[in-house]
């Protein structure tokens, strides 16, 4: 009860602009929260889908481990469904690996998203507080050269009230958005390595079973490569003679 009756206080004693400033916080804090329940979604499923899929990798079911990559929702199973796609067509570990870096400038965008706002909001909520806080100095001096001397002390103490609680206003959105922007910032660093490292792996598995998945090119007939031997003896003779 104490700290709602001091959190009506704050808000009746400090102006306007502290309620756009609740607004920031607020919109902070929700995006905040869904990106922090996207992120930890997304790496306990790319945790599931990679214990799935690693058997058949290791085994050189391939085929299995399409239709395990396929059936995953998951961001890591986006990228290896690519891997297998193009070792299918393409022998080359270079040309698996660019497959797989093309999945992945697809994935990293969506892990990404919103996050940023979070700095944005942070600065909007400071120059919120900022601005509160000019605005509370401009009234505490107006109250001291035009107020009648009975009233000066205590238009004073409520403008000085005013800029003081933007400021705090201020610090509280700006270091709370800031600090959960860090966080998600570094979760999302690290579901980014953990796909990066999956991927190589994965790399790694298609080539020691057989450079990928792709047959190789047929070999040249040995009566293809005879045949200009044969005539190349056939003019001679016909010179000889």
């Amino acid at each position: 009860m104490e700290i709602y009756s001091f959190i009506v206080a704050f808000f009746r004693d400090g102006g306007f602009f502290l309620y756009p400033m609740a607004a920031v916080f607020v919109a902070g804090i929700a995006i905040a929260i869904e990106r922090y329940i996207v992120l930890t979604r997304t790496r306990l499923e790319n945790q599931q889908a990679w214990e799935r899929i690693t058997p058949s990798l290791r085994v050189g079911n391939f085929g299995e481990a399409m239709k395990q990559a396929e059936q995953s929702a998951s961001a890591l199973g986006n990228v290896l469904c690519y891997g297998l796609l193009r070792a299918r067509t393409a022998a080359r570990r270079d040309d698996i690996e660019k497959a797989m870096e093309e999945s992945l400038l697809e994935v990293i965008p969506r892990l990404d998203k919103r996050t940023h706002f979070l700095a944005s909001l942070a600065n909007i909520g400071m120059l919120l507080g900022l601005l509160g806080t000019i605005v509370g100095l401009i009234a505490a001096f107006s109250a001291i050269s035009t107020a009648n001397p009975a009233e000066k002390a205590s238009l004073l103490a409520a403008s000085i009230s005013v800029a003081m609680n933007n400021t705090a206003g201020g610090l509280i959105v700006a270091i709370t958005l800031l600090f959960f922007h860090m966080l998600l910032e570094a979760k999302t660093t690290a579901v980014i390595d953990s796909l990066e490292v999956a991927a190589l792996k994965f790399v790694n598995a298609i080539t020691e079973r057989g450079a990928g998945l792709a047959p190789p090119p047929p070999a040249a007939s040995p009566g293809a490569s005879a045949a200009p031997v044969m005539t190349r003896r056939a003019a001679a003779a016909q010179g000889m003679a």
